[in-house]
């Protein structure tokens, strides 16, 4: 496969990325949130591999007409931010003034740092919190606590989107890459079967959720603490 082709394929693939948000959507219209979960936890195995690829088969170089980084970023503010915020806000999660204060500073708050140059760090972790909102949700979702707690949580992590706090990228940060990797995809599959067992309270899918959700939301800022060996 020549190599022009190969990189045509992987910008192919981050597109669909789009389609499943729009599946996501159209759940979340009908509320129903399980299936819509589940789409969205497709379009974030898809976020997951695709980088990984772009890079492998150079894409900048062999099909550059195509922006991926921009393409992704699209794609990204709808399943991580639009679609998880519309989810949150028509629930029963939140009570009146709590929910439009939630969507509210969720999707601004998160456009401008999707358009922050500086939101990557030297060593390719986040510098805030990358406003991965659709984890927050779904977690949510899951452990359905008191309103005032959903909120104080949606606040926090948006003042942490400007702090110099680092968050890790479990792809890209090297550091602990062996403790993060592993993580980051049980936090996925975890995500995953707690929406298909449609959010039942007993799942023990649920305690994964709780202890990947805190490694992946800690790691970054105990690495700040905890200087790198020589």
């Amino acid at each position: 496969m020549l190599p022009a082709t190969r990189a045509l394929l992987v910008h192919l693939l981050t597109a669909t990325g789009a389609v499943f948000a729009m599946l996501a959507m159209l759940a979340a219209v009908e509320e129903e949130w399980s299936m819509m979960f589940l789409w969205l936890v497709v379009a974030f195995g898809v976020d997951g591999i695709d980088g990984p690829l772009a890079r492998k088969y150079d894409v900048k170089t062999h099909a550059p007409q195509y922006d991926g980084v921009l393409m992704d970023l699209i794609i990204d503010y709808l399943t991580y931010v639009f679609i998880p915020a519309y989810a949150l806000f028509k629930s029963n999660l939140l009570e009146g003034w709590t929910g439009w204060t939630a969507i509210i500073v969720i999707t601004f708050t998160s456009v401008v740092y999707f358009a922050d140059t500086r939101m990557k760090t030297k060593d390719n972790s986040f510098s805030g919190f990358p406003g991965c909102w659709n984890m927050v949700v779904i977690v949510m979702f899951a452990l359905a606590p008191n309103f005032y707690v959903i909120l104080g949580i949606v606040v926090l992590l948006a003042i942490a989107m400007f702090l110099p706090l680092k968050f890790v990228h479990p792809v890209r940060t090297e550091r602990w890459r062996a403790v993060t990797l592993p993580m980051a995809l049980f936090w996925t599959f975890c995500a995953g079967w707690a929406a298909w067992v449609d959010f039942d309270p007993a799942s023990w899918a649920h305690w994964g959720l709780i202890v990947t959700s805190i490694y992946l939301v800690l790691a970054g800022i105990a690495q700040q603490i905890i200087p790198q060996p020589d």
